[in-house]
């Protein structure tokens, strides 16, 4: 049986439970408009990922359901506006893994604490970021750019969606392993990076590859890398980083469904197990396997876990490339 699959049988086991247990404050939610909350701006992979659950979620509520952009702070403003949000059920988030993982290693001090805060409801999906190129850059390989960075040091500045991120980490480790120069310019997510990188005003930048596929698809940007363990199904030719030269490379993302820690379980188990019944849906698949992302839909315990992991994961790193918290 595959991760995958050991996945999707404890979400089912889940879902089974909860239909048992339900009481009636599951039965009776949600009484009003329910609103997800993402992190970063409108246009990108957070919301490519978040609506079409929301609109499903709609019609099988019967409740008008909202996709609300509360950018800033490295993620962390929409972040802290769910936690401090009434534990009812009615306020979700829909985070990438930097404002529920990564943070805890870049900042000293953050206004919430992910583990104890926010009650995980569902790995949504996973994807690794892409390394992006204007066509105006000579270069059309991960080699041939670092060959220019090696010529003109410092010169490049390269384009992320945020401090923190996996995007972020991944420009950093890369500046490492391959002993390059280049400068981070952190955006407010990926529409905004992707605007830039289009205009010509950053000739390269990592983003998740939700939001960049139709601009590689038409030639607008050119796809250098992915910089997890495998080659995205959705962009077969393009390498891995690891493949150039870096064995072992691999920084990937994800977005994951939470709710204020204190949310009542067996609201909390509704949520789930409608959530997970959308994701893991033909329709939803296909649509985030365009966008060249994998849909999930795990049991909460399974994320809880991952996001655990990512923190061990990410604390090494920065050690290793010489992150310090802020």
């Amino acid at each position: 049986m595959t991760a995958t699959s050991r996945i999707v049988l404890r979400a089912a086991v889940s879902i089974a439970l909860i239909a048992v247990c339900g009481t009636s404050l599951a039965q009776t939610f949600p009484s009003k408009t329910v609103r997800f909350v993402i992190t970063y701006p409108m246009g990108g992979g957070s919301e490519l990922t978040v609506r079409p659950i929301a609109q499903r979620l709609g019609e099988r509520w019967g409740q008008q359901v909202i996709v609300e952009s509360r950018p800033g702070g490295s993620a962390m403003i929409g972040t802290d506006f769910v936690v401090r949000s009434p534990p009812d059920g009615h306020t979700l988030l829909l985070s990438a893994s930097s404002e529920v993982s990564m943070n805890i290693v870049l900042f000293r001090k953050m206004p919430y604490d992910p583990i104890q805060d926010l009650q995980p409801v569902t790995l949504v999906t996973r994807t690794a970021p892409v390394l992006l190129a204007h066509p105006s850059l000579p270069v059309k390989s991960m080699k041939e750019l670092i060959a220019l960075a090696r010529a003109k040091p410092g010169a490049l500045n390269y384009a992320t969606i945020g401090a923190g991120t996996p995007q972020h980490f991944a420009g950093e480790l890369m500046k490492t392993t391959f002993r390059i120069q280049m400068t981070h310019v952190p955006y407010k997510g990926a529409a905004p990076a992707i605007i830039d990188l289009l205009g010509g005003h950053v000739p390269i930048g990592l983003t998740a590859p939700t939001s960049a596929m139709p601009h590689i698809q038409s030639g607008r940007l050119r796809a250098l890398a992915v910089t997890g363990a495998q080659r995205l199904g959705a962009l077969p030719d393009v390498p891995t980083v690891a493949e150039t030269g870096a064995p072992g490379f691999d920084i990937g993302q994800w977005f994951a469904i939470w709710l204020p820690a204190k949310t009542p379980k067996d609201i909390a188990g509704k949520i789930h197990g409608d959530i997970v019944a959308i994701v893991q849906s033909a329709e939803y698949r296909k649509r985030q396997l365009e966008l060249a992302s994998d849909a999930v839909g795990s049991d909460p315990e399974t994320l809880r876990a991952i996001q655990r992991a990512d923190i061990e994961k990410y604390r090494k790193l920065a050690a290793q490339i010489g992150i310090t918290p802020e």
